[in-house]
């Protein structure tokens, strides 16, 4: 199951992979494995489920993000999440944030490497999943040949089934989030140089990778790949994973195609009374580059948070890229 199921990934993303993103981009790629947006152990234990971390059958391999730095309380949420199915749970030692931060999470364990093992030796023993973490290169003024390999010495030893590395540092005082996924430099030697120590533990790469060149480059290097606001900006780039990465048929020919392939889902969603507008903005990047991509755009933006939108919004929206290319298909053959 590890490493070929982490060959490509979409990477957790606050406030973007939600069910009905996630959903969308299994439409685009059978073989991409999804993540949910990284949800803290309280929340897991004691928050709404079918809210936080409800999702469909099609969106499978479907892995968990989880927040948290006590040993007992990851490895209760691990068995929760476990037993609603999913097929992985991941640890994240990466997310900058003040409020992480403060709940003693995210990157800021980086510095606490023996407890992140606890964390994974318990959670490994609550559940029969793979269970995974997900970390940056280091922290503020670590060193990262000295900072990653006692973090991954660490989760080796606790018996994690693979560790995805932005390869970045975090800096936790004086950058925002937003800062930290662009201003610290990017370092894919290190992660190179990481998997070749420990060639049995797989290794996927993360941070400014936006091609899918640039992946089959990666790959020449470590087991997998995890894109995260490529994706997300222009989901068409995950049509080409499943032919370029994993030699099979891509899902759907096209983005027309993908749209129609998932009105069935969009159609379910507003029966359960979501709302049009909550699924459509993650299909913003839909198009992106194409003649109609803006009027498409703007029509759902206007259009699809107006109470009773419907399929028939979304077709609308999805018109204006047809007829721009139906226009554009007629003046070269007029040429």
């Amino acid at each position: 199951m590890i490493p070929d199921d982490i060959r490509f990934c979409v990477a957790p993303m606050m406030d973007w992979t939600t069910r009905d993103c996630r959903a969308f981009h299994r439409v685009l790629s059978r073989r991409a494995r999804l993540y949910t947006e990284m949800v803290t152990t309280g929340a897991v234990i004691h928050g709404d489920r079918e809210r936080l971390l409800g999702f469909s059958q099609a969106e499978h391999p479907v892995a968990v993000q989880l927040g948290g730095s006590d040993p007992s309380e990851l490895a209760e949420a691990a068995r929760i999440c476990a037993d609603l199915g999913y097929d992985e749970v991941n640890l994240n030692i990466g997310c900058p944030s003040d409020r992480v931060q403060d709940g003693r999470f995210g990157a800021c364990l980086m510095r606490e490497p023996a407890l992140v093992g606890d964390c994974v030796a318990a959670m490994k023993a609550a559940v029969s999943v793979p269970v995974t973490v997900k970390c940056r290169i280091g922290v503020d003024d670590q060193d990262p040949e000295a900072a990653l390999d006692a973090l991954a010495d660490a989760v080796v030893a606790a018996g994690a089934d693979a560790l995805v590395v932005h390869a970045r540092k975090a800096w936790l005082q004086g950058l925002s989030p937003k800062e930290n996924r662009d201003v610290p430099p990017l370092d894919y030697g290190r992660v190179h140089r990481l998997k070749a120590r420990l060639p049995d533990l797989p290794v996927a790469l993360n941070g400014g990778i936006a091609t899918i060149e640039t992946c089959r480059d990666a790959l020449d290097h470590v087991d997998g790949v995890m894109l995260g606001r490529a994706a997300y900006h222009d989901p068409e780039i995950l049509l080409r994973v499943d032919p370029d990465l994993f030699g099979e048929p891509a899902p759907v020919a096209d983005g027309f195609e993908a749209v129609e392939a998932f009105e069935p889902y969009v159609a379910a969603r507003l029966a359960e009374g979501a709302r049009l507008s909550t699924i459509t903005r993650h299909m913003l990047g839909l198009f992106a580059g194409r003649p109609g991509a803006r009027a498409y755009r703007r029509h759902l933006a206007m259009e699809a948070v107006k109470p009773g939108a419907g399929l028939e919004t979304l077709r609308e929206a999805v018109a204006h890229v047809r007829r721009a290319a139906d226009a554009a298909d007629a003046r070269k053959h007029a040429a």
